[in-house]
């Protein structure tokens, strides 16, 4: 008898799952079906960032964040030479040969 009811139990669980599953799909597909309007009349204006501002107000037009690449050897030269300018940053001559 309890492996009935443990069977019914799953039916129903794995019904209300596959389901839901289903009126997701569906929902989803639906909304990428939408097409948006290109202009609205009543459009929100933009709000921007206070960074995105100078001193009086103006919007600035800069580069925010300037992103540079690296090589590896460049950078593996740099720890090094932070390293090495660090206090504790002079290798015994053991370990520099290998």
């Amino acid at each position: 008898m309890l492996h009935l009811i443990y069977i019914l139990a799953f039916t129903v669980i794995a019904f209300l799952a596959v389901s839901n599953l289903i009126r997701s799909l569906i929902t989803v597909s639906m909304g990428t079906q939408r097409t948006m309007p290109l202009h609205r009349a009543n459009a929100a204006p933009k709000s921007y960032h206070p960074e995105m501002f100078d001193d009086r107000g103006n919007p600035i037009n800069e580069p925010l964040l300037v992103m540079r690449s690296v090589s590896v050897e460049d950078a593996r030269q740099q720890l090094d030479a932070l390293y090495n300018a660090s206090p504790s940053g002079t290798l015994p001559e053991k370990e520099e040969e290998s």
